[in-house]
């Protein structure tokens, strides 16, 4: 049996007053595009914040590769994961190439020099998400689209395997959604990436994700794959909306409010 990515057990997460998780069970496979929908405020970039160790648990355990959370070394779990915030710090002043740069700091630190290893590494980043050509323009200058890319090259240049990435459609129009999520979708696939994607739009989630963690209140709705979740019965589950699912010319399945 192949042991999951992450195994996550009677996971809580409180703040005062209130808790946001509610005992959470679930594994995430490894290799795949996943999904974590539900409404704002179901809890979803509270569960990848706790992957990306950035808030503590109140209860329960989180594996990942089959040890306990805390028990990596930050930088070795640095080198393992990378996770990306809805909201990426400014990168004003800065050029494309020297953000992707950035991705290589849990190899060799603030003051370790750049070796052979590190500009192959940022190289094939800048490449594989289409950004050579741009390596020497402002970060700051490009379409949102375009610096999104420039995140997830950071990211690739980390040479992490398991990217936690939240809302990073939300900011771009429909054209860039989709460039966005295809790139993901390729990284994924082509070097078995994992990607946990934190997403709003369901059918952008049936499109290009592989499995489906929806989650209503801070309590798991529902876990499976795409087509699982593209059925009237589940979406109205996880919504509280009455939805219908058509298909489109193409097979993919598309829903819509009743």
């Amino acid at each position: 049996m192949t042991t999951p990515l992450f195994r996550i057990t009677n996971l809580c997460v409180d703040v005062p007053g209130r808790r946001l998780l509610h005992d959470l069970t679930l594994d995430l496979p490894q290799g795949r595009m996943i999904a974590l929908i539900g409404h704002n405020g179901s809890g979803k970039s509270t569960l990848l914040k706790v992957l990306a160790r950035q808030i503590a648990v109140a209860e329960g355990q989180v594996g990942f590769q089959g040890r306990p959370l805390g028990d990596w070394p930050i930088r070795d779990y640095a080198r393992q994961l990378a996770f990306l915030p809805q909201h990426p710090p400014p990168a004003e002043g800065m050029l494309v190439r020297e953000l992707v740069a950035l991705g290589r700091y849990p190899w060799h630190g603030a003051l370790g020099r750049f070796g052979p290893d590190d500009h192959a590494a940022c190289a094939g980043a800048l490449e594989e998400c289409g950004l050579t050509g741009m390596q020497d323009q402002l970060v700051d200058t490009l379409s949102g689209g375009e610096r999104q890319r420039c995140w997830l090259a950071m990211l690739v240049a980390q040479q992490a395997g398991t990217l936690l990435l939240d809302e990073p459609i939300s900011a771009l129009d429909i054209a860039h959604q989709v460039e966005v999520l295809a790139l993901v979708r390729r990284m994924c696939h082509a070097q078995q990436r994992t990607a946990i994607i934190v997403l709003h739009d369901v059918n952008m989630a049936a499109r290009f994700c592989d499995h489906v963690v929806a989650l209503k209140r801070g309590r798991l709705a529902m876990q499976g794959s795409t087509s699982e979740l593209m059925l009237p019965r589940t979406l109205h589950e996880i919504y509280g909306l009455p939805m219908q699912v058509l298909t489109r010319q193409d097979g993919l399945p598309v829903a819509i409010p009743a």
